[in-house]
């Protein structure tokens, strides 16, 4: 049986999911926020440390102002409604990525990472105005700034999961088979399962079934 201490998931199909059930593509970022509630409850469930969630790159910025907009204003009222919650539950947010967005938007994220901060049941990576070639590239640049020798373990001293075990399961939904600049670094070894189903038809039982084919994985990392 593998140990799984860290799942990573791109939670792609929402928009798709919104235009097929509501003719609405924010309808479906709304239905996708439920079903992470039900992923981080199972999470805990099956006592994984690390949950990190793909929820708006460097590229997301080509989207509609409305939509990303729409987008903002949701995780403003989930930081809002449910961080005490999650608090309650010893769960931990680390927000990774460029914080550049408005100054209410950056004052939540930064007051529910402080508020969180010691907890220790589960953490989850909030992945925002992320992009794994521009933290690669940024290591890269303070590695230099330092002088430091260029090896595996000081790159990865520099990246934003430093204090952060590489993923062993990678999660992509909505039937898309690309990585998109996601945890490129971190993701070397991990093995990837790729998803029909769109984000808010994905369910507890769906999650369960991965793991539970994961720890049967021989996993040799080179070797026979």
């Amino acid at each position: 049986m593998n140990p799984l201490n860290h799942v990573a998931i791109i939670m792609d199909g929402n928009g798709r999911w919104g235009l097929k059930n509501k003719s609405s593509r924010n309808q479906g970022h709304k239905a996708g926020l439920n079903t992470v509630e039900k992923i981080i409850k199972e999470t805990i469930n099956q006592k994984i440390k690390y949950l990190t969630l793909y929820a708006f790159s460097t590229e997301n910025w080509k989207r509609p102002k409305k939509e990303i907009n729409y987008l903002f204003n949701l995780l403003e009222n989930f930081l809002l409604n449910r961080i005490e919650d999650l608090n309650k539950q010893n769960i931990k947010l680390n927000v990774i990525g460029a914080k550049n967005f408005s100054k209410k938007l950056n004052k939540l994220l930064n007051l529910s990472e402080k508020k969180t901060l010691k907890n220790t049941t589960l953490q989850i990576n909030l992945a925002l105005n992320y992009g794994s070639k521009f933290e690669i590239i940024n290591a890269l640049k303070k590695m230099n700034k330092n002088n430091d020798k260029i090896n595996e373990m000081n790159l990865s001293k520099y990246l934003q999961t430093k204090n952060t075990p590489d993923p062993e399961i990678l999660i992509r939904t909505g039937n898309t088979k690309r990585l998109s600049n996601f945890l490129l670094w971190q993701l070397a070894y991990a093995e990837i399962f790729f998803e029909k189903k769109l984000w808010p038809d994905f369910e507890e039982k769906d999650y369960i079934k991965i793991i539970k084919k994961f720890k049967r994985i021989k996993r040799n990392f080179g070797n026979i």
